[in-house]
């Protein structure tokens, strides 16, 4: 009998390849595109903030062609309430993420980041977020995420609690049915799309649509 399992891709491979297939679908975009894309994204994570009242809000510094926009950060700053945190992430040499307070400043770092200038609260600082937005290239209806392979939110997200809503940005499109997953890979509990608004995932399926502004999401 024939033997074809060196035609079945290992999830290293696999992800290789969507990863490929997904970055290049994201430089198709118009410039138009993303920016109607990432108001239609921050309009929605503004909202959540503001419905939600989290004391802390962990975030990034959207880059390139990522959904959000580059002023994600002031917009999430602004809908806080009174008190509330805003950290962003501060790439470490071992691709672990320490966490500061964003104040509004931001300096250019390396792989074409954005930094928080403010004093270095340690990698464990996102354990205590009320709510946590990450990026992501894919997320399947079980939540598994596909990120740009470095590792560095897998090992963020494992310091997350489970009770902690983890929301990951992304295009249209960018929901999907099942991405090769691997052991180390943490999942994520909903996602945020232009066209769809907020959708959580639990078991494996988006749940029953959200309300947001006045709009039924789905």
């Amino acid at each position: 009998m024939a033997d074809f399992s060196e035609d079945v891709p290992t999830p290293v491979e696999a992800k290789r390849r969507t990863r490929h297939d997904l970055l290049l679908r994201r430089r198709t975009q118009t410039a138009q595109q993303r920016a109607v894309a990432a108001e239609r994204v921050g309009a929605e994570l503004t909202d959540l903030v503001r419905r939600i009242r989290p004391a802390r809000v962990a975030a990034y510094v959207p880059v390139g062609s990522e959904p959000g926009g580059p002023d994600l950060p002031d917009r999430l700053r602004a809908a806080l309430p009174p008190g509330g945190e805003l950290l962003l992430p501060v790439l470490r040499t071992d691709l672990d993420l320490d966490w500061a307070g964003y104040d509004g400043s931001l300096v250019a770092a390396g792989r074409g980041m954005r930094e928080p200038t403010g004093p270095r609260l340690g990698v464990k600082a996102i354990a205590g977020a009320d709510l946590v937005f990450v990026p992501a290239l894919a997320v399947d209806r079980r939540g598994a995420r596909l990120g740009r392979g470095g590792g560095s939110y897998d090992r963020a997200l494992a310091r997350v609690s489970a009770q902690t809503l983890t929301v990951a940005l992304l295009h249209d499109g960018e929901l999907v049915d099942t991405l090769p997953a691997e052991p180390h890979d943490r999942p994520v509990r909903a996602v945020v799309t232009p066209g769809g608004g907020l959708v959580t995932l639990v078991d494996g399926a988006g749940v029953a649509p959200h309300t947001s502004a006045g709009r039924t999401r789905g």
